[in-house]
């Protein structure tokens, strides 16, 4: 039996992960519906995916009983009280990141996840890529012995663009960019829980972060650095380093296809999209969601490869980020 998916938004990242399913065996997955704020913009958007059903409200598709999980690709401030829709209605949950915008939208969003009893899973797409999945297997086999430092950057000249500057729309280099480095390091190190986090930026006129540092002490004398920003480029690679070698993904290190192991470089070819793509490298959205169904089938409720307290951990290093930088969002105040 296919999984039988449901769009939650006809935006850009949604475009994209409709093209990258398409890059699956339709046997195994199936979008039967799209919702959008309007009737029709999700009536367009399933006419371009070919997608049977298009919804006008939200609501209708979180009770669709014909649909198996729910792939919500709405911009972050509306992901805790759409999240919240589609996890009362009993819904499989696939959630784009950052998962909310603060720890208590995020502990909500796995509450209710629980109280369902149905899947959760924050799109931390990264993880779900085979090079990653290389880069767990040769830290389990301390292929690069201790692991000492972990560097990690993503700049991208974003300025001109409303979501990622303006604070109602949860702007901000550290929301959008930052979270993949961030991820990175707690995947490196196993979702541990940093000793000290040490963090400095520079704020737009907005309030929002255009640029940040941050630096995290880990236990038994590990260090990671990941600077971030939406004004400039950056190498967006991360570095792995340990006391007999390096593993180096080279960018874009949040969707990667180049892996270089002491000095030996590996290809991880993409499939081509079937249609023009908004972001890097977007068929690779074709693992998350592969990884879903895989949970899915086993009777899982969160991925191995993202588990729910891994997403909190993450979320609350985004929030005391942003409480030494200066960043507060109005989702603080509630």
């Amino acid at each position: 039996m296919a999984t039988r998916w449901g769009i939650c938004g006809a935006g850009k990242i949604s475009h994209d992960f409709s093209v990258a399913m398409k890059t699956l065996p339709p046997g195994d997955h199936q979008i039967v519906a799209v919702a959008a704020r309007s009737l029709e913009r999700a009536r367009e958007f399933a006419k371009k995916h070919s997608i049977p059903k298009a919804y006008g409200s939200y609501e209708e598709l979180a009770s669709d009983p014909e649909i198996d999980m729910v792939y919500l690709g709405v911009l972050h401030t509306e992901h805790w009280r759409l999240g919240l829709l589609v996890l009362h209605a009993g819904k499989n949950m696939l959630c784009e990141k950052p998962f909310a915008m603060n720890s208590r939208e995020v502990g909500d969003l796995i509450a209710a996840s629980k109280k369902s009893n149905v899947f959760l899973m924050e799109a931390i797409w990264s993880r779900c890529f085979p090079l990653h999945r290389e880069v767990r297997r040769l830290l389990a086999e301390d292929a690069i012995g201790d692991v000492k430092l972990v560097k990690a950057s993503f700049g991208s000249p974003q300025l001109h663009i409303p979501r990622s500057v303006e604070k109602e729309l949860g702007g901000g280099a550290l929301l959008d960019i930052g979270v993949y480095t961030l991820q990175f390091v707690l995947m490196v190190f196993n979702g541990e829980r940093p000793e000290s986090i040490h963090a400095t930026g520079v704020l737009l006129n907005s309030g929002v972060d255009e640029s940040m540092v941050v630096v995290m002490k880990f236990p038994r004398n590990r260090l990671a650095c990941c600077f971030f920003s939406i004004a400039v480029s950056l190498p967006n690679d991360a570095t792995i380093s340990g006391t007999t070698g390096t593993i180096r993904v080279l960018g874009p290190m949040h969707c990667p296809t180049t892996l270089e192991v002491n000095g030996k470089t590996t290809q991880y070819p993409l499939p081509e999209p079937s249609l023009p793509l908004n972001f890097t490298n977007s068929t690779g959205l074709r693992y998350e969601a592969e990884e879903v169904r895989q949970c899915l089938l086993k009777g899982l409720k969160e991925s191995p490869r993202m588990p729910l307290s891994e997403s909190a951990l993450l979320t609350e290093v985004m929030d005391e980020c942003r409480k030494q930088v200066g960043v507060v969002f109005n989702q603080d105040r509630q």
